[in-house]
C-alpha cells in the first residue's frame, strides 16, 4: 500500500469519527454542532492542501523519471514557491543540464571518432561482443575487396580472403607483418575496448607496399650501382689488356692462347651485359603513356616467343579482342609482357598450354606448368629472387616496377584448378 493511500485512509477515518462524534454529542446544542461542522470542513480543506503538497514532489520526481528513461534531457521545472520543492527543482534542474552537457559532448565524441575511423587511411574492423564484425570503414572494404554485406555480422573464420585467413587465430596486441597474394604487405594490430562495461576486439590493417618497395629500391639501387661502377672499370681495364696482349699472339703456335684470350673477352663482356641488367632496374624510366593497342602488343610479343614455345613443345592459345586500346609505354609493357609469357613457357612441360587472354578490363596470361607453391607466393616479386638455378630474379623485379609506375594492380597465383595465372588489371 502506497503512503498516499495510507494518508488518505487515515485522514477520511479521523474525520468521519470526528463527524460521527459531533453529531451524537452535539446534536442538540445547534451553535456548538454548526461550529463543529464548520471546523471539520476547515480540517477536511486543510489535509486536502497537505496531501497536494506531499504529493507535488512525488509529481516532479515521477515526471523527471519518465523524462530521464525517454532520454529527453530538454525538459527542466520552474519554482513553485515551496521552499522544499523548490530546492528538489533546483537540484533536478541542475542534474538535467549535466547530463545534457554530458551526453552532448559524448555525441560529438562519437560522431568525431566516427568520422576519424571513416576517413582514415588505415582498415579498421570493429567487432560486437560475440567477435562478430559490427563495422567496417571504407578502406577496410576498398582493401579487402568485399562489400560490407559480405563482412557485417561474420565471424573472421567465416570469410574466405587470404589476409583475414592468416588473422583468424592472430593474439592481441601483437603485431603482424603479413604478405599479400601478390605485392603487398600488410602491418597488423589487433586489441579492445570497453564498450557499457564489456569488451569488444578491433583490428587495424595498415598497408605498407610502398613504404617497402621505395626501402627497397633504395637499398637494393645503391648496392647495384656500386657493383656495376666497380665492375665496369674493372672490365674496361681488363679487356683492354687482353686485347693489347692479344696482338701479341698471332703466331700459329699460339693459337690456344689466344682462344683462350678470346674467351676470357667474352667472359667480360657477358658479365657487363649482366651487370648492365641490373642497372636497368635502377635506371628505369617512367613510362611514356601513348594510346596503343594492348590487343596487338600481346599478339606481337606471342610470336617472337612462339619459336621457344615450339621448342618446349608447348602450346600457345589466344583469346583476344579486335582491339583494346589503352594509355601505356608500349616498350615497357611489351618487355613485360616477354617476361611473363618466358616465365609461363619455361613453367610448362611439353603439350601443356599458355593461354594469353586480353579484354577491356584486364591482360591475363595463363598456363596449366608446374604450380606456385604457397611458400613462394608471397616472395615471387621480392628483388633477385628466383625459382631458377640460373636465374638472376631481375624480370619479375622489372615488371612489377613496370607495372606500378602504370597504376595496373596485378597479381600471380595459382588457382584451385592447378592453373597458373599472371593477371593484370588495366
Amino acid at each position: 500500500m502506497s503512503l498516499r493511500t495510507k494518508y488518505l485512509l487515515f485522514m477520511v477515518a479521523i474525520h468521519a469519527a470526528m463527524i460521527f462524534l459531533i453529531f451524537k454529542w452535539l446534536q442538540e446544542n445547534k451553535l456548538l454542532f454548526i461550529v463543529s461542522e464548520v471546523l471539520v470542513l476547515i480540517s477536511v480543506v486543510l489535509a486536502i492542501q497537505i496531501y497536494r503538497a506531499f504529493g507535488q514532489p512525488s509529481a516532479f520526481i515521477s515526471s523527471g523519471i519518465e523524462a530521464i528513461k525517454d532520454k529527453d534531457f530538454t525538459i527542466k521545472f520552474v519554482p513553485t514557491g515551496n521552499r522544499e520543492v523548490d530546492g528538489l527543482i533546483e537540484v533536478y534542474n541542475l542534474m538535467i543540464d549535466q547530463l545534457r552537457e554530458e551526453r552532448t559532448k559524448q555525441m560529438e565524441q562519437q560522431f568525431f571518432l566516427e568520422k576519424l575511423i571513416e576517413a582514415s587511411p588505415i582498415a579498421t574492423l570493429i567487432f560486437d561482443f560475440d567477435r562478430r564484425i559490427a563495422s567496417v570503414n571504407p578502406k577496410a572494404a576498398d582493401l579487402l575487396q568485399l562489400t560490407h554485406v559480405e563482412l557485417l555480422g561474420r565471424h573472421l573464420s567465416e570469410i574466405d580472403h587470404p589476409l583475414l585467413n592468416q588473422l583468424a587465430e592472430s593474439v592481441e596486441h601483437e603485431t603482424k607483418t603479413l604478405k599479400g597474394s601478390g605485392i603487398e604487405t600488410y602491418r597488423v594490430q589487433r586489441s579492445h575496448f570497453m564498450d557499457r562495461g564489456f569488451r569488444r576486439d578491433f583490428l587495424l590493417i595498415e598497408e605498407l607496399t610502398s613504404e617497402i618497395l621505395e626501402s627497397e629500391k633504395k637499398a637494393y639501387s645503391k648496392v647495384i650501382r656500386m657493383m656495376a661502377h666497380e665492375v665496369n672499370n674493372s672490365i674496361g681495364a681488363i679487356n683492354s689488356i687482353l686485347n693489347v696482349t692479344k696482338t701479341y699472339m698471332d703466331a700459329p703456335e699460339e693459337e690456344d692462347v689466344n682462344h683462350a684470350l678470346q674467351i676470357a673477352i667474352e667472359r667480360n663482356d657477358r658479365l657487363n651485359q649482366f651487370m648492365r641488367r641490373f642497372a636497368d632496374v635502377v635506371r628505369l624510366p617512367l613510362p611514356q603513356k601513348n594510346t596503343a593497342d594492348l590487343a596487338e602488343i600481346a599478339q606481337h610479343v606471342g610470336r617472337l616467343m612462339q619459336p621457344q614455345a615450339d621448342a618446349k613443345g608447348v602450346v600457345l592459345e589466344y583469346k583476344l579482342p579486335v582491339s583494346v586500346p589503352v594509355l601505356l609505354d608500349t616498350v615497357q609493357m611489351e618487355q613485360v609482357l616477354v617476361n611473363i609469357i618466358k616465365n609461363a613457357i619455361e613453367a610448362c612441360s611439353a603439350g601443356e598450354t599458355v593461354e594469353i587472354f586480353v579484354s577491356h578490363q584486364k591482360l591475363s596470361v595463363r598456363d596449366n606448368g608446374k604450380p606456385i607453391s604457397a611458400d613462394l607466393e608471397t616472395n615471387l616479386f621480392n628483388p633477385f629472387f628466383s625459382t631458377k638455378p640460373d636465374g638472376q630474379g631481375i624480370g619479375l623485379t622489372l615488371t612489377r616496377d613496370i607495372l606500378l609506375n602504370h597504376g595496373f594492380p596485378f597479381s600471380l597465383k595459382t588457382g584451385p584448378d592447378g592453373w597458373t595465372e599472371f593477371q593484370i588489371l588495366l
